[in-house]
């Protein structure tokens, strides 16, 4: 690394996902984890990265599996075969028990996203004990060399789970279930894990995205919220409402009949229609 040889002993890395406020929070948590570790370079997709690790040839790329365009799984692949590379992979993901499944092997590291501090802490020791058995290129590139056909092979495999969409015989689902809202709060964007989130309500121009704190909001119709939440904690009792269903506080009827749900940690009441009325028919 250019970095090492100029005798400095600072680590260097490469982020690359689609998500700025995922790169940023990753990049937060591991400087808090890991201070001696230097971001070099963001990406915002798979080939920039590539591009990115052959300018800065950092000791790690961290790649986020799905990106637009070329994947970090592509990406990766690319900066492996690169004629004396140094560069170790760690994959970004969303998959819990997928990541570790795949990547127990050792050859390749992962983190898990949202960023964990606990979760992270483990990985960032991982990655240390690495940088402390190949503390130089050509060990470095040794052991790589050693490993390369495992982690050719660990490549063709997340590759193939992840064209075939998931299904039972892969354990992924089609596509990942959204684990955070990227929102407007005032004038700024923040990023809200959706188990915080008691209920969702649309308007004709934005969603309305309501926490016990505070409700933010988003341009994202319900109808594609409905594709991208986990449908076991997201019910919709509205066209134009979804619920966290562990959230729910009561489930009473009006003067008129209809089924009016509370959450807790808020006082807004939410009508269900009669489409959605069955849901809560042992209520």
């Amino acid at each position: 690394m250019s970095e090492r040889l100029e005798g400095t002993s600072t680590i260097t890395a490469v982020i690359a996902d689609d998500e700025r406020l995922m790169r940023e929070q990753l990049r937060a948590r591991l400087s808090e984890a890991w201070p001696e570790l230097v971001f070099v370079a963001e990406a915002k997709n798979g080939s920039e990265a590539v591009a990115l690790v052959d300018e800065h040839e950092p000791d790690f790329a961290f790649l986020d599996i799905r990106m637009p365009g070329m994947t970090g799984i592509e990406a990766a692949r690319a900066i492996l075969d690169r004629e004396g590379n140094t560069t170790q992979i760690v994959f970004i993901t969303a998959y819990d028990q997928y990541a570790v499944e795949a990547f127990e092997q050792g050859a390749i590291d992962y983190v898990l996203k949202p960023a964990d501090r606990e979760r992270l802490a483990k990985t960032v020791e991982r990655l240390k004990g690495r940088v402390e058995r190949f503390d130089d290129a050509d060990a470095k590139q040794s052991a790589q060399a050693l490993d390369r056909p495992d982690v050719a092979e660990l490549l063709t495999r997340l590759a193939t789970r992840l064209e075939a969409g998931g299904g039972a015989s892969s354990g992924i689902p089609a596509a990942p279930r959204l684990q955070w809202i990227q929102a407007s709060v005032g004038q700024s964007l923040r990023l809200i894990p959706v188990d915080e989130v008691l209920f969702f309500q649309s308007d004709e121009k934005y969603t309305r995205v309501q926490t016990a704190q505070f409700e933010a909001l988003i341009k994202k119709p319900i109808r594609e919220l409905i594709d991208e939440l986990d449908p076991d904690r997201f019910w919709q009792i509205h066209r134009a409402t979804l619920v966290n269903a562990q959230a729910i506080a009561t489930v009473t009827r009006d003067f008129r009949g209809r089924q009016i749900v509370t959450v807790t940690g808020h006082p807004q009441k939410l009508e269900v229609s009669r489409t959605y009325t069955h849901l809560f028919k042992q209520m």
